[in-house]
């Protein structure tokens, strides 16, 4: 039976049960071959990282396509998800408009996600959130931006989005313009009018298939946080220990429990994400799944099928009959 959704995760974490992924931060086996074996994956996506790893879009078409090949999932979706790790830092938002190509070309290919790596401003991680919208969803979108008709009659409009009621930044128009939706439809079994509407970040908007991510792996991001995750368009978020620690003086990654720095900047981060409805990734084991889920943690590192098979045996048992 095939799933509600294109994208496995989005179903799941819009029921809020744990997702689970696979693959390496520092690359993948890009070719069809691999795509169809990965299509019978126990996890609910695999991550590819081009934050370290080769920026290869011949070879992640050729492995999604094969994941379609090899599909449907054993979830009776199309494939799993499929989330990139950008090789993007989302410093500032200058930085993050110059490199949005990098964004446009992964979208182009089909990918379901993306994370965006050293984010530490709320106006890159917007940039970041425009950058993989089409204009013509307005979601979320400035009110008061002047319409296209004006804009063309030479209407001013700002280079970011307003304030809101709440004192929230708003978004500014999408910047993902026509010509890949005929190489990503395919992938996500949609026409290509139906693929434009849908590729928009959830839960942003609602009928939304495409999941964004932001890691928070520097000072700068950790004392940003709160506002970095008000912005709306993200679906999940990370402390990134690796880098976080390096930056505080640690040659090798401490290992949990953490020093009482790193464990506060965790803290602070989760909190922030349960406050704006972003689901939290952390790296989990079979012996601590259990109180990881019940602390928040929605998004499962670690690749452990282990791990997955009793997280989700736990919650199915905290489940109303």
């Amino acid at each position: 039976m095939m799933g509600k959704r294109i994208n496995r995760c989005v179903e799941l974490l819009e029921q809020d049960q744990a997702i689970y992924y696979d693959g390496a931060h520092s690359g993948h086996v890009l070719t069809h071959a691999q795509g169809t074996i990965d299509a019978a994956t126990w996890a609910d996506y695999m991550n590819v990282g081009m934050e370290h790893g080769a920026f290869d879009m011949p070879g992640l078409a050729e492995y999604i396509r094969g994941m379609v090949d090899g599909g449907p999932t054993r979830s009776g979706h199309r494939t799993p998800a499929v989330i990139i790790e950008a090789p993007v830092n989302g410093i500032d938002a200058d930085h993050v408009r110059y490199n949005a190509w990098h964004f446009r070309q992964i979208l182009g290919r089909g990918a379901h996600g993306i994370l965006l790596c050293q984010a530490e401003t709320a106006d890159a991680v917007r940039a970041f959130v425009e950058s993989c919208r089409y204009p013509h969803n307005t979601i979320g979108v400035d009110p008061n931006i002047p319409s296209p008709l004006a804009r063309m009659e030479g209407a001013v409009r700002a280079k970011d989005g307003g304030i809101d009621s709440a004192g929230r930044k708003l978004l500014g128009i999408g910047t993902r313009g026509r010509g890949s939706e005929t190489t990503a439809a395919p992938c996500w079994g949609l026409s290509t009018e139906e693929y434009m509407a849908r590729c928009d970040p959830w839960p942003l908007n609602p009928k939304g298939e495409l999941l964004l991510g932001v890691k928070l792996e520097s000072p700068e991001g950790v004392a940003n946080c709160e506002e970095i995750l008000a912005v709306p368009g993200l679906g999940f978020a990370e402390i990134g220990p690796g880098d976080l620690s390096l930056s505080l003086g640690y040659a090798t990654i401490p290992r949990e429990p953490y020093p009482p720095e790193m464990q506060a900047a965790r803290d602070r981060i989760l909190a922030a994400c349960r406050n704006n409805g972003v689901a939290f990734l952390q790296g989990c084991t079979p012996d601590n799944i259990a109180a990881r889920i019940d602390e928040g943690v929605r998004v499962v590192a670690g690749h452990s099928e282990a791990a997955a098979i009793k997280g989700r045996a736990h919650q199915r048992r905290k489940m109303p009959v």
